[in-house]
């Protein structure tokens, strides 16, 4: 039972193929509840739902939105005209959306892995370029590693892959790391910009892909004081680019050569890792809801 009266209507923003409010986010949705916010599933493109009728949205998993991109920044739009705010802000899902923030926050100091951006007619030029180096190649607006291709630059099978690849993306190009494999790539997690906890994922044994529907694993992990100051940077990177405030972040990368290397700020429908850490559930809680006072609202709108 709600210790609070329930003054707010949060519309938690999910997808088709995830429609309901994930294990992970369980005990987040329940602390909403004790502090007087009523978390609603919606499924962001669903064109029979009253926008209207929420304070505002919090974007969950909406796992399936680089699919379907130029309707998500549609339905973004729709919001802001709305006036309805959503969680992360509008402007900073938009900017999230394309992986070619990354060169921006490259021009910001961050160290990323080394990128190029090539249009689909340019790639074979991008990759003869890296003739024998181990590459990956990934469109700008992707996740979960969709249409994403490993190979080597200059092998032919691959160059037939990548010549497969849609015409209407840019794309990255990057060396492969193979810390990725060897040592694990990092999940840190941040609440109101403040670390909370982190994770190493892993990949199943064969693979480089570390999302648990290729077989990817996760643990709990603590991170040294080097990993953490260089994800702070990146947090003040994307500070400095205009987009200082937000609930939630998880800072991707991985340590080769003895360095942090970003490889995602994923600002958007990140999982959280909240199942093992009630306390961080609540302290988003808790954040969101002071995101939901008149006050914040009125700002916000």
């Amino acid at each position: 039972m709600s210790t609070h009266a329930v003054t707010r209507r949060l519309a938690v923003a999910t997808s088709a193929d995830h429609p309901a409010i994930q294990p992970d986010d369980a005990h987040l949705a329940a602390s909403l509840e004790q502090l007087g916010v009523r978390p609603v599933v919606c499924v962001w493109n669903d064109p029979t739902l009253d926008w209207s009728a929420f304070d505002a949205v919090l974007i969950r998993t909406i796992w399936d939105y680089f699919k379907h991109h130029a309707a998500f920044l549609d339905w973004l739009d729709r919001l802001d005209r709305l006036g309805i705010p959503t969680i992360n802000d509008s402007a900073l899902l938009r900017w999230n959306s394309d992986k070619r923030y990354l060169l921006e926050l490259a021009r910001h100091g961050v160290a990323i892995i080394p990128t190029r951006l090539a249009t689909a007619s340019a790639l074979p030029g991008a990759l003869a370029a890296m003739s024998g180096q181990s590459v990956v190649v990934k469109p700008n607006i992707s996740g979960s590693a969709w249409r994403t291709l490993r190979g080597t630059a200059g092998d032919a099978a691959f160059a037939a892959a990548v010549a497969q690849l849609p015409r209407g993306h840019d794309y990255l190009v990057q060396p492969f790391v193979p810390e990725v494999v060897s040592d694990g790539e990092w999940s840190l997690l941040y609440f109101a910009g403040t670390f909370s906890h982190a994770v190493i994922k892993r990949p199943a044994a064969g693979d480089y892909r570390v999302q648990g529907e290729y077989g990817g694993s996760a643990e709990p992990a603590q991170p040294d004081a080097a990993i953490l100051a260089a994800a702070d940077r990146a947090l003040a990177a994307v500070a400095a680019i205009g987009h200082g405030d937000h609930a939630y972040v998880r800072v991707d990368g991985v340590v080769s050569g003895g360095r942090f290397l970003v490889m995602e700020l994923e600002l958007i429908e990140p999982f959280l890792h909240l199942a093992a850490h009630p306390a961080a559930a609540e302290r988003l809680a808790r954040d969101v809801a002071a995101r939901l006072s008149p006050v914040a609202l009125a700002d916000a709108r």
